[in-house]
């Protein structure tokens, strides 16, 4: 993906008058000291998505395009991962106006933002002869910073007599506060050492940038960006060009194991060189294997989770939490553990169930993100050093080749059987292989976890359509995919559809499904039963399969090993047809080879339909109510963020009101739509409402109760997102304050429940009990208000809180209803027995025999209104 941006400077235009604001007194000053240092910058810089390379790249833009009579130039380059992959930002300033856009191919000025890239790409292929190098670099010492320079980099250094300067800028970022938000350290460093403007008045329009960025987000954020500008140039350092190193090993993308495709396609995708694979070499149909992104090896993260086997309670809950599933569990056999490598940690397990087996925990280093959600939600205390858990973060670099090796046989250990893991209990269910890995998802991304969740329980037989939005973007976008499969091959099968229609889509699948599932149970009818005794299939096997529940993981292993005995059997009967060579009955040979093609039908299939609040609760909302008033099978999985989290933070209707989005800069005047509500109101959709981080153990339940139930099911998950302005390493915290507050709700509504004559809704929050102020306001969505309209924030803030409080008593009130006690409405005038709704006055005054009391009007007495109605002669 490629996006630009241009500026001129007053280049022509003359001076602002000196009786100006003292605004434009500031940009005069700006425009003289850049037309002393004006010269032809073609920079180019190499950051991460989401260390905020590209918005200070575009203020760098404005700063100088703006404020200089330079012209100035931005094109930025980056794939379509949320975060966590390459940006290139091709920056062009200069005394002449730029008439065309195109990628620089000849730089002065080249930096690179992320210490990994140096290994992976060639950085500087790019740089002219003695060209300023900027490296953001984990070591402090500038003698250490060469000596862990590659080889190919070194090389280029000196052949090219490049001048190399250095930072490490994560350091200096988080003592300023501002975590891993590199960008104001690196945008200072290149204004220091580019010249484009003298470094005083450089850092002061820095400086006014980072006001009028971060102003609306509060004090605290613009101090941090300052204070960040401040101690940038005193870790500033050189880099001393010392003789390259003896010739280093290039770096490999993927294994040579890896499958054909993977090594010449996806490999040069990850490259970089996508341009230099032909179009013969891509899927003619767009179709791309799954199980991919193991591949890829990031390396995004400056700290990993690190297990500490004697602390551990073995809760699973930093498993369940963790949303690009870098954290896995097991239980094996001590046996396992012959060669396991020294530094690989286990324990004995304290579940009972595995008494006698081993337990560890294993991160998969190159593929975590570091965002600390982990370590935040694990509740267990280390008493000897209370600052510490059970999981602790700890630097990635020193641990990256220990935990490569330890991560590569923890996978060699066998997955614990499924059909004996209690999956109402967390610990066991989260020994479930996850076939939902390492996506490109924003670290510490509140929705990945209940995909994650949902493949880890019905992935290997599970279909999936999803709309259009950051779901979409992580789970399918080139090179690689994070839906993978099992050892038997078995995982979900994903495809994306557009906002409006994937509603639609997905019941396609269902439709598909149901057919080929009857033809497959016709088939196999007209092949046994019909047949009798000249059937080559057991009738007990037929029976079997037609009469299974798979209700279960056993149950489905069970029919799953029927199946393949099914299949067995119909190999064998078309061999003794092909060899004798005798004229089979009618159809007979067909009939064979189609039951044999749809035999995996008879296996239960498990549809989702996946997507985000913009597109249930606007968008695709009209297809999502065909789909539920449907009465198909169908399971529904809206992970919502209140915001179009994907397209930039617009409103939309999940939008809670008092918060700030685009579209609603003061504040979103009206209440969230409540979509539960509206699905319950059919009567035959299972709805639930769940938050993992205020209670996973709902959550897991709801999942489960949703997908066993036989109609459409409607899933509503609450996702923090960074959209919130939020720490999202507290983003568990958040959802747990939602619901703590009555802001969220968490509830099951099961029809089920209903036919057995209970109340099919079940409340399964606590009464509120935390502020709703408080809550709102660690949000940076609700608190700009509070900054820019004062007044308005405190009456939203009101009106809120009467949302809330009508709200939950509402449900209060519909969860206590007890329908056995409620007396059913008269079969004449249109009613029908057993509706299961108390009666209105006037029907039930005409089923008692008397007369119905009408409702007084306004401005009549009740003395009025009781009075029978005259009619006049």
């Amino acid at each position: 993906m490629r996006a630009g941006l241009q500026r001129a400077g007053c280049g022509g235009r003359p001076p602002p008058s000196d009786h100006g604001a003292p605004a434009d007194h500031q940009r005069c000053r700006l425009r003289r000291a850049g037309a002393a240092h004006r010269r032809h910058l073609p920079p180019i810089f190499y950051g991460l998505g989401s260390d905020g390379t590209v918005g200070a790249n575009k203020n760098s833009i404005k700063i100088i395009g703006g404020d200089t009579d330079n012209y100035a130039q931005g094109y930025f380059v980056y794939d379509s991962k949320k975060s966590g992959s390459v940006t290139v930002s091709h920056l062009r300033f200069g005394p002449n106006p730029i008439r065309s856009t195109y990628l620089i191919d000849s730089a002065n000025f080249v930096a690179c933002h992320q210490w990994e890239f140096l290994q992976k790409f060639d950085l500087l292929d790019a740089a002219q002869t003695g060209a300023t190098v900027l490296l953001n670099t984990p070591f402090d010492d500038p003698q250490e910073t060469w000596m862990r320079l590659p080889q190919a980099i070194q090389q280029v250094i000196v052949d090219k007599q490049l001048k190399v300067s250095a930072i490490n800028a994560y350091k200096v970022a988080r003592e300023a506060g501002m975590r891993n938000r590199i960008n104001t350290v690196m945008q200072t460093c290149f204004f220091a050492l580019s010249g484009v403007l003298p470094r005083e008045a450089a850092i002061a329009a820095i400086k006014q940038a980072i006001r009028k960025t971060y102003g609306k987000k509060g004090e605290d954020i613009v101090n941090m960006n300052i204070k960040a500008v401040d101690s940038t140039l005193g870790n500033l350092f050189e880099v001393p060009i010392g003789t390259p190193a003896a010739e280093g090993m290039p770096y490999t993308w993927v294994p040579d194991t890896a499958p054909p495709f993977v090594c010449d396609v996806l490999g040069q995708l990850m490259a970089r060189k996508g341009d230099e694979v032909p179009v013969s070499a891509l899927p003619v149909d767009g179709t791309y294997p799954s199980g991919t992104s193991k591949y890829e090896k990031r390396n995004v993260a400056q700290e990993i989770p690190v297990w500490d086997p004697n602390v551990c309670v073995q809760c699973g809950k930093c498993v369940m939490m963790c949303p690009h599933a870098v954290i896995r569990s097991k239980v094996y056999d001590s046996g396992a553990l012959e060669s396991a490598p020294s530094t690989f940690k286990h324990t004995r397990a304290k579940d009972r169930a595995w008494s006698d087996q081993q337990f560890t925990i294993q991160v998969a280093a190159e593929d975590c993100t570091g965002c600390a959600l982990c370590v935040e939600v694990c509740p267990a205390k280390n008493k000897a050093e209370p600052s510490k858990k059970a999981i602790n973060m700890e630097p990635q670099l020193p641990l990256r080749e220990q935990e490569r090796t330890n991560w590569d046989f923890f996978l060699q250990l066998p997955n614990p059987d499924r059909t004996h893991l209690n999956l109402h209990k967390i610990s066991h269910q989260q020994m479930q292989e996850p076939l939902f890995e390492f996506s490109g998802a924003c670290a510490g991304c509140g929705e990945t976890p209940y995909i994650k969740l949902a493949t880890q329980l019905f992935g290997d037989r599970m279909l999936i359509a999803n709309a259009t939005g950051c779901s979409s973007i992580y789970g399918g976008n080139l090179p690689t995919t994070p839906y993978t499969h099992n050892a038997a091959g078995r995982g979900p099968a994903w495809s994306n559809s557009l906002f409006e229609d994937n509603a639609e889509f997905g019941l396609g699948f269902r439709v598909s499904v149901d057919k080929q599932s009857i033809q497959a149970i016709e088939l196999l009818k007209s092949l046994t039963l019909d047949l009798d005794e000249d059937s080559h299939i057991p009738q007990d096997l037929a029976v079997s399969l037609l009469n299974n529940a798979q209700a279960n993981e056993a149950d489905i292993a069970e029919q799953r090993g029927w199946v393949e005995s099914l299949k067995q059997h119909l190999e064998n009967w078309l061999a003794v047809l092909n060899s004798n060579g005798a004229v089979s009955p009618t159809g007979l040979r067909n009939r064979l080879v189609n039951l044999k093609s749809l035999a995996d039908y008879l296996v239960r299939k498990s549809v989702w339909i996946v997507g985000g609040d913009g597109w249930a609760y606007d968008i695709g909302y009209g297809g999502l109510d065909h789909v539920l008033a449907s009465g198909r099978n169908v399971n529904v999985l809206v992970m919502d963020t209140e915001v179009y989290s994907n397209t930039g933070g617009q409103m939309s209707k999940a939008t809670p009101r008092a918060a700030v989005a685009k579209f609603a800069a003061g504040g979103k005047p009206a209440p969230k739509k409540d979509l539960g509500l509206m699905a319950m109101t059919y009567g035959n959709v299972y709805v639930a409402s769940v938050a993992m981080g205020a209670r996973d153990e709902h959550t897991l339940r709801a999942f489960l109760e949703a997908e066993s139930y036989d109609g459409p099911s409607l899933i509503i998950a609450y996702s923090h997102c960074i959209a919130h302005g939020i720490n999202m390493a507290k983003g568990m915290e958040q959802q747990k304050m939602a619901v703590e507050s009555g802001r969220w709700l968490l509830y099951r509504y099961d029809p089920r429940k209903a036919e057995q004559c209970e109340n099919p809704l079940m409340l399964d929050s606590r009464t509120p009990k935390r502020s709703l102020e408080a809550a709102m306001y660690s949000e940076n969505r609700f608190k700009m208000l509070l900054r820019s309209k004062p007044e308005d924030a405190k009456k939203l803030l009101q009106q809120a809180r009467e949302d809330v409080s009508a709200r939950w008593h509402m449900y209060q009130y519909l969860a206590a209803r007890n329908p056995a006690d409620e007396t059913s409405l008269p079969t004449h005038q249109g009613y029908q027995v057993g509706h299961g709704l108390v009666p209105n006055g006037a029907a039930k005054a005409q089923a008692e025999g008397k007369r119905p009391t009408a409702v007084p009007t306004e401005g009549a007495t009740s003395e009025d209104s009781a009075s029978p109605t005259k009619t006049p002669a």
